[in-house]
């Protein structure tokens, strides 16, 4: 499975940005799709995830009410609104084989990874 993650950008405080993640090869061997963040100095932390089958969806805490996770056949969208400076980050899709709601949060269960999209949010 490879991802392709697009769409971050330079954008105000309250503003918006929509990420994009498209995967091709055996996508159909993936069974979540989840997007990661991480900023400088800081651990690479989980956002939101969308599982294939439901869909089930998943998001952290920190961003709960203001992101959208969804998903159109091959492609997972992140509509990020009200976006506050803290949501500075390189933005990373990821996917995974098997679906365990306990490590849905965890980086290391997922198996695949795109390389990341420079999302900057100024005050």
């Amino acid at each position: 499975v490879q991802l392709q993650a697009s769409g971050g950008g330079l954008v105000q405080a309250g503003g918006s940005l929509r990420l994009s993640c498209a995967a091709s090869g055996r996508t159909f061997s993936s069974s979540a799709t989840g997007w990661f963040r991480q900023a400088p100095g800081k651990e690479r932390e989980f956002v939101a995830a969308i599982t294939w089958n439901g869909p089930a969806i998943y998001y952290a805490d920190s961003v709960k009410g203001r992101f959208t996770i969804s998903r159109d056949n091959a492609t997972v969208y992140l509509q990020m609104n009200s976006l506050k400076p803290e949501d500075t980050a390189v933005y990373y899709c990821a996917a995974r084989n098997t679906f365990h709601r306990a490590t849905m949060q965890r980086a290391s269960a997922y198996n695949y990874w795109g390389r990341g999209t420079l999302v900057t949010v100024s005050s």
